[in-house]
């Protein structure tokens, strides 16, 4: 790559035909984002022609530099850069741009639009991902050099190590060895003022992730008009001081506006080529530039330009304003020299690591495992099984899970926000991911629980690792956001929220979780999973790595009983997998009510069971763990496990009713929390709320009464 742009007048005739296409294409939809689509048309091509290493033809290709657009909303000056450069969306795309059915919606979209890394919008997300993008490239390298047997180095050199990119220099830990694509970014001010950037920001400078360079547009407008208003910090100086290296291109600079290709890419590669931190490049530049009246106002950050601002933009550019979507041939011919430069930097990527990995077979065989999504065979046989003579916490069970796994799945790495003792989430006997350490699976994420969340999409976006981390439930509020994306884009990211009732007790009502059970199963696509026992926690475990989706482990602080499943006719725990299953059977010949219960509360359903026998009342367990992975089994299944015929229901559960409700039915009665808590004794305040064997017995006859 050359250090001095090559840029001719066919460059300048592509950027103004995509800012073109960008006002055309929202005004065609009636709404949408002109302003930074139009204004950094030319900061996107520079990186889809210039910069980037990708292949239109193989959006998915292992070797590629990854594109996230932080500011989703600027989308349409991505979809224009993916037509241009060749990848398999059209001119029809465009102009389809926010309609029903086509791959060009109102915010990227993962797996709608080829070449759309992830899906963004909600500002912010975009950044913190690419923070796990870039971390997980390096844990790549450092993977692939332990199954290849070669000892880890600070440098993270690893197999097949070229001695870095050829357009790096050398010293990223971690960058060097296959897996030395950039992270490119484009973000916004709005991204700038999330939070969540800030905290991602400062975990990104604190790994030294070299990888990592992030475009930011500071063009002083947002919705409401310009952010002298709103946000007057020096970001650059904030960014130093996360330990970034930082650069500025100014377009505005002496009160004449030019948009400066050469200055920016002189900028962008000596960000490349600072190994040893991320870069953030300011671009000063002035939003819907060149739209006669509407630029540099909040207007044109959200709205289409009207007719007559259309019209004087494509004068001010050059182009006949009667013409609309209109790509003259020699620029498309041009840009899409993108697809041929794309398949031979392809075919050169693909062939040295075939070579490479020849000489290392154990290697080879793991990439290619990882890449089929398959788990090795056996895997299993590594879980640890709980003896009934034991309490155990299940978080402490999930812990056990993690450190056994470790030996036997290379992929599986993560961490907590601060929390790797309580929340058990330290692999024993592994050691910490660090700048001087890239083979670590144990990831420090400090107290940035919103960022985490975030990290762990990035890295499974990534494609080879599986992560996890964990927190408190009552903190799953703080990272709701990203949650809400690991289910929006089907992830397999593994949160684990520990202390999980009003058993955790003495801390109080702001740590003792209530309606979070309820708010988490309310995102689609997300199974919260809730396991009632040691050996249940190791069955969900199994099936959550087995699914390959969003999952949240919800487990308890207090030690819980294990079941002696063969001495007292219990099911099995594997039987976890089906979100929900007859525990115990009634004792007696008819079952008069069912008692539904999950997590901790489990052992009371039981207990209460032997004690409505003694009263004649024939009682069956339902252990249900997950909700989700319940409705997801087949009517017979389901009409089994919840006979229609007994109608008498109780549900238990240390939190807010939600869901239950359409379980129990009208005659059913639920045992639930419906306030906040205090600070005392978890045994007692759950005591005190009904949480005890005479609780649930009381209101078994309750249901049992309506029923009647």
């Amino acid at each position: 790559m050359p250090d001095r742009l090559e840029w001719s007048n066919l460059d300048n005739m592509a950027v103004a035909t995509a800012k073109a296409l960008a006002a055309d294409a929202i005004e065609r939809a009636g709404s949408g984002h002109p302003g930074s689509a139009i204004s950094l048309a030319g900061g996107a091509y520079l990186l889809f022609q210039k910069l980037m290493r990708h292949d239109p033809s193989d959006p998915g290709w292992l070797g590629r530099d990854r594109f996230v657009l932080s500011a989703g909303h600027t989308v349409a000056m991505l979809y224009i850069q993916l037509y241009l450069a060749g990848y398999k969306v059209t001119l029809e795309d465009i102009q389809a741009l926010r309609t029903a059915g086509s791959i060009t919606p109102g915010h990227p979209e993962r797996g709608l639009t080829p070449g759309v890394e992830m899906s963004t919008g909600p500002l912010g997300q975009g950044l913190a991902s690419a923070v796990g993008m870039a971390m997980a490239a390096r844990r790549d390298n450092a993977m692939l050099a332990a199954a290849a047997g070669l000892p880890g180095s600070a440098d993270g050199s690893g197999p097949c190590d070229r001695g870095g990119r050829v357009d790096q220099a050398e010293g990223t830990p971690g960058a060097n060895g296959p897996f030395d694509h950039t992270i490119w970014v484009i973000a916004g001010e709005g991204d700038l003022q999330e939070g969540i950037t800030a905290e991602a920001s400062s975990l990104a400078g604190t790994q030294r992730l070299g990888n990592l360079v992030v475009l930011y547009d500071e063009n002083r407008i947002t919705i409401e008009g310009n952010t002298a208003v709103t946000f007057t910090e020096d970001v650059v100086a904030r960014y130093r001081a996360y330990g970034w290296h930082t650069d500025t291109v100014d377009w505005t600079e002496g009160g004449r506006y030019a948009e400066d290709y050469q200055a920016l890419y002189a900028a962008l590669r000596r960000a490349q080529q600072v190994t040893d931190r991320p870069s953030l490049v300011r671009l000063r530049s002035i939003i819907g530039w060149p739209c006669p009246a509407k630029q540099n106002t909040g207007s044109i950050h959200g709205s289409k330009l009207g007719p007559s601002c259309l019209d004087g933009l494509k004068r001010n550019l050059g182009l006949d304003p009667a013409k609309y979507f209109d790509v003259p041939p020699e620029v498309l011919q041009h840009t899409q020299q993108a697809l041929r430069r794309g398949q031979a930097a392809r075919r050169d990527w693909d062939a040295k690591l075939a070579t490479c990995l020849t000489e290392m077979p154990a290697a080879r065989a793991l990439l290619e495992r990882l890449q089929a999504g398959e788990l090795p065979e056996g895997w299993q046989a590594a879980l640890p099984q709980f003896e009934p003579d034991e309490a155990i916490a299940t978080r402490t069970a999930s812990g056990r899970v993690l450190s056994a796994l470790g030996e036997v799945l290379p992929e599986l790495w993560g961490g907590s926000a601060d929390l790797g003792p309580s929340n058990s989430t330290v692999m024993a006997g592994q050691t910490s991911f660090l700048p001087s350490n890239p083979a670590g699976r144990n990831i420090h994420f400090g107290i940035r629980e919103h960022a985490m969340g975030a990290v762990l999409n990035g890295i499974a976006l990534d494609g080879l690792t599986r992560p996890y981390a964990g927190t408190f439930l009552v903190f799953s509020d703080y990272m709701r956001g990203a949650v809400r994306l690991s289910a929006l884009m089907q992830l397999p990211v593994t949160y684990i929220w520990t202390h999980d009732s009003l058993g955790v007790g003495e801390d109080g009502p702001t740590h003792q979780p209530v309606e979070h059970l309820e708010a988490l199963r309310a995102i689609p696509g997300l199974a919260v999973v809730r396991p009632a026992c040691a050996n249940e926690t190791v069955a969900v475990w199994a099936s959550v790595l087995q699914r390959r989706q969003p999952a949240g482990l919800v487990l308890s602080r207090q030690k819980l009983p294990v079941f002696d499943r063969p001495g007292l006719g219990l099911a099995e725990a594997s039987n976890a997998r089906f979100g929900a299953y007859t525990l115990a059977s009634s004792p007696l010949p008819s079952t008069d009510v069912l008692l539904m219960a999950s997590g901790s509360e489990v052992s009371l359903a039981l207990e209460a069971r032997q004690e409505l026998a003694l009263m004649q009342v024939g009682a069956a367990v339902v252990s249900v763990p997950c909700l989700e992975w319940f409705y997801e089994q087949d009517a017979a299944y389901q009409g089994q496990t919840l006979p229609a015929a007994v109608t008498a229901r109780v549900s238990i559960e240390a939190g807010t009713v939600g869901p239950w409700r359409g379980l129990v039915g009208p005659d059913g009665v639920s045992l639930s929390v419906d306030g906040f808590g205090k600070s005392a004794s978890g045994s007692w305040l759950l005591e005190q709320l009904g949480f005890s064997v005479s609780g649930v017995v009381n209101a078994a006859l309750a249901a049992l009464a309506k029923a009647s």
